[in-house]
């Protein structure tokens, strides 16, 4: 299976926080964007993102773990947590490429978007009023910048 993982379109984001809210609310039941699995980014006045875990093949955040909470779903390809094994040691969130690992302080644990894996679209590309969320893979991707070039060409 493809490695899935949540793109967003600086184009089209607003910055507006409602992932980041929705992410909170689905996974902990709350509205409080520091429990979100998935972080906006405003790069300047006028534009932002929205990043969430990579799913990276050489996984950064797992070799990282000196506690070996983290490991690859190889069915799903997300990111799993055992939070019994996780100490709040942060190594995860340094060794991350994206800035797409949290802390959870009031547990002392991580937080890691694992694409809402029991719905058929993550909640957070499902309520983008902008629809600048999208579940992408390399390939998509890939064929996107081809597209991209094409374009430049012509």
């Amino acid at each position: 299976m493809e490695r899935k993982y949540i793109t967003c379109d600086p184009e089209l984001c607003t910055g507006c926080g409602i992932c980041e809210l929705i992410c909170s609310a689905t996974k902990h039941g709350v509205f409080q964007p520091e429990l979100s699995r998935i972080r906006t980014v405003h790069i300047d006045r006028m534009k932002s993102i929205s990043i969430a875990c990579r799913f990276c093949e050489d996984t950064p955040c797992i070799t990282a773990c000196p506690r070996e909470a983290l490991s690859m779903d190889e069915e799903n390809n997300v990111i799993r947590l055992e939070k019994v094994r996780c100490t709040g040691c942060g190594w995860c969130i340094e060794a991350c490429d994206f800035g797409a690992i949290s802390m959870d302080h009031s547990t002392k644990s991580v937080v890691i978007c694992d694409l809402c894996e029991r719905l058929e679209q993550p909640k957070c590309v499902a309520i983008c009023p902008k629809d600048a969320l999208k579940v992408s893979t390399l390939e998509i991707k890939a064929q996107s910048a081809r597209g991209k070039a094409a374009e430049m060409l012509t």
